[in-house]
């Protein structure tokens, strides 16, 4: 019985697996380089931030400077700010109105008188010139209808047709020419069977553009309305007849050239003229 005891083997110890180590290490160890990282970056240079913190003090004038290192930014004295904006504006200017410019906005201007003289010649031989006038400015061509009279029946938005004879006769022009428009509605300040001016200059806006569009062949997508009811007078309504010319439609040609360049259509008349 003794000997059955000393041959029995003592049982094996049997161990987890433990190649979860080795990953749990490497993500110790990422752990670690990351937080010396952020705590590296985290970390200011109190010399460099002196600096800085000088030179923003001294481009806003909290600090006083004799010197400034002009790799870091330049002080600019009070006495000489305005200078310097009338030096940078007139160097703006001298942009804007470069040679290539100017001819640009000559160009345009010829464009437009060119549509004006075409509409002008067609009203004159029907006899229609009176009460269409014209005018070039920065926005472009506007056909000004002006006096209700002539175009509508008082206090009503239908078209006369006197009204639908000059729309027959600039629409052919303006129609080749592909340019957006707008009609603008105008109203003089007086009583109105509407409910105010500015549903009456609205609804004539509204059938100008219609008759442009059905009767003129203009494409829809370059025609618009908007009414300003009595808000864009061009004088004081103080008598029938200057009311007169504050009930009018707008047909405005919209120029389509750059800003800079709309921006110099007035000079550019100057000179058209001389």
């Amino acid at each position: 019985m003794s000997s059955r005891r000393r041959g029995r083997k003592k049982p094996e110890e049997h161990h987890v697996d433990e190649r979860w180590m080795a990953s749990y290490m490497d993500m110790v160890t990422v752990l670690m380089c990351m937080f010396i990282v952020l705590y590296a970056m985290s970390s200011v240079d109190a010399n460099k931030f002196e600096k800085l913190r000088n030179s923003l003090a001294t481009g806003f004038g909290a600090v006083s400077s004799k010197t400034v290192d002009t790799a870091s930014g330049t002080v600019v004295p009070p006495d000489l700010v305005d200078k310097n904006l009338e030096a940078f504006a007139a160097v703006k200017g001298a942009a804007t109105t470069s040679p290539e410019n100017m001819a640009a906005a000559i160009k345009e201007v010829d464009r437009l008188k060119a549509l004006q003289a075409k509409m002008q010649a067609g009203l004159a031989v029907a006899g229609l010139s009176a009460n269409v006038e014209f005018q070039i400015d920065q926005r472009g061509l506007t056909v000004k209808l002006v006096g209700s009279q002539a175009f509508f029946e008082p206090d009503r938005p239908e078209l006369t047709s006197r009204a639908t004879h000059v729309l027959q006769i600039i629409s052919p022009v303006l129609k080749p020419a592909g340019m957006e428009i707008m009609i603008e509605g105008h109203a003089a300040n007086g009583i109105t069977a509407y409910p105010s001016t500015w549903e009456l200059s609205s609804a004539r806006a509204v059938n100008v553009l219609r008759y442009m569009v059905d009767r003129g062949g203009i494409v829809p997508g370059t025609i618009g309305a908007v009414a300003f009811g009595s808000a864009r007078q061009v004088n004081d309504d103080s008598t029938p007849a200057l009311m007169e010319r504050n009930r009018r439609v707008d047909i405005v040609v919209l120029s389509d050239k750059p800003d800079v360049i709309r921006a110099l259509i007035p000079e550019a008349l100057k000179l058209s003229k001389k």
